[in-house]
């Protein structure tokens, strides 16, 4: 399993680790607008993905790997932070699309 940061982590089984993709922020009529008020990211970056899950004793691969831009349901998975970096741990049946 290989990162693409400096954070060594190892989902298991069907779990993947998620870096959110933050938009860019503008300030509309000069007020600024703070993170509660935002909308949660829906999309983000695989960083670490698990080895699958086990389906009648027999590992079902992930479709889903490391460096894939996907899109999450808005209130998916749980969020963590590793060396000061937020990332988001999620199943792989919470991803809904992969962006091509």
């Amino acid at each position: 399993m290989a990162t693409k940061s400096a954070v060594k982590v190892t989902p298991l089984a069907d779990r993947v680790v998620v870096k959110a993709l933050e938009e860019s922020e503008q300030m509309r009529g000069g007020l600024y607008i703070p993170d509660t008020a935002k909308e949660k990211p829906q999309q983000g970056e695989v960083i670490a993905a698990g080895p699958g899950r086990f389906e009648k004793d027999k590992r079902v691969p992930m479709d889903v790997k490391v460096g894939d831009k996907i899109l999450y349901g808005k209130y998916s998975g749980t969020e963590v932070t590793l060396d000061g970096e937020q990332y988001l741990i999620l199943r792989e049946s919470d991803i809904l699309a992969v962006m091509g």
